[in-house]
């Protein structure tokens, strides 16, 4: 990104005041287009993130001062094995989680990152992306296993 007199001079007043500046919901827009993936705004503050190239789709992105959040719905929660699911994933959290975290959201698991937004920039915006997309293809495939089958009828 070129700077600018405005963005110069927003950052000799951010230093000069020795405060925090908080990112805008446009400064987040502009690092979505940087990333280069397909985005829709869902509505101010909100985004979907959609990179089918990628086998990562529907990253949820929600800013709310002071925290930026990111997420992402792998599948339902199983009824059977869920211990040893919940057991797996708090494994995978210890172990291969780069950012975020394993969680689960009502019935459904999901990948979950916080950053605080102020002094966000792009390079840990796409760190927190980045890690949620390489969470989902290295771990998708091992995760599904734990998911019933269905049985086919006749």
């Amino acid at each position: 990104m070129r700077a600018t007199k405005k963005s110069v001079g927003q950052l000799l007043h951010y230093y000069a005041q020795g405060g925090m500046m908080m990112i805008t919901n446009d400064q987040i827009e502009a690092y979505l287009i940087e990333t280069g993936v397909p985005f829709e705004e869902v509505k101010e503050g909100f985004w979907l993130i959609h990179n089918e190239d990628d086998d990562v789709d529907n990253i949820v992105v929600v800013h709310t001062a002071p925290v930026i959040t990111f997420r992402v719905k792998l599948m339902d929660a199983p009824t059977e094995n869920r211990v040893e699911l919940f057991e797996h994933l708090l494994k995978l959290n210890a172990s291969s989680m780069i950012a975020g975290a394993y969680g689960l959201e009502e019935k459904a698991v999901v990948i979950v990152d916080s950053l605080q937004s102020e002094n966000l920039d792009y390079n840990e915006f796409q760190a927190s992306v980045d890690a949620i997309a390489f969470a989902v293809r290295e771990h998708y495939e091992e995760l599904r296993a734990f998911a019933p089958t269905k049985k086919k009828e006749n």
